[in-house]
């Protein structure tokens, strides 16, 4: 897998903070990680944590601290305190709801304008693209305006169907791709 992935060892675990909108799919994307199937899930209500060794990918066998932050309007307040020193957000939006698509842009870019956020690797899961009249990743792209995000915060958008799971393991691939490639520039500025 070359270099980029030799690493593996250096991390004891991954802290990735999940977010998104209420409906979106968060909880549906967290067990399909951890049991490689379909969980038929209900509201997060708090937060949902689960330590998941990924098993598809070139992310087999990395070691995740998942944190699933229930995406209701009253729990976004507590988002922050979740994504904070963390090494990855993965933000899931829901590409067949476009009514919540700029509510979500705002809630995304909320989250990504905190200081302590500012160049956290960035996957966005356009979940339920198996649905019939589902954006395409070019739309999502577009809607959430991720063009306008820091600099710094590498970002990557990943169509996926939680369900059956298609394109999750592509997803924490590239997500593990930018926490490495991150560190690996914070360790080059350490040294300067």
């Amino acid at each position: 897998m070359g270099n980029s992935f030799s690493n593996v060892s250096a991390f004891q675990s991954l802290h990735i903070v999940m977010l998104g909108l209420d409906s979106a799919g968060k909880t549906t994307v967290l067990y399909r990680l951890k049991f490689n199937e379909f969980v038929n899930t209900v509201p997060t209500i708090g937060f949902n944590t689960e330590k998941i060794r990924l098993s598809n990918g070139t992310t087999k066998g990395i070691s995740c601290h998942f944190w699933d932050v229930g995406g209701q309007e009253k729990l976004r307040p507590l988002w922050k305190s979740y994504s904070r020193c963390t090494d990855g957000i993965i933000y899931v939006v829901d590409s067949v709801d476009v009514d919540r698509l700029e509510e979500a842009k705002t809630e995304l870019h909320k989250i990504t304008r905190i200081s302590e956020n500012q160049g956290t690797p960035l996957l966005v899961i356009a979940n339920k693209q198996d649905l019939p009249r589902s954006l395409p990743v070019s739309d999502i792209e577009k809607q959430l305006a991720l063009h306008e995000l820091c600099p710094s915060t590498a970002w990557h958008v990943q169509p996926a169907c939680a369900i059956i799971g298609e394109g999750l393991p592509e997803g924490m691939d590239k997500l593990y791709e930018m926490i490495v490639k991150r560190r690996k520039i914070l360790r080059q500025k350490k040294k300067r």
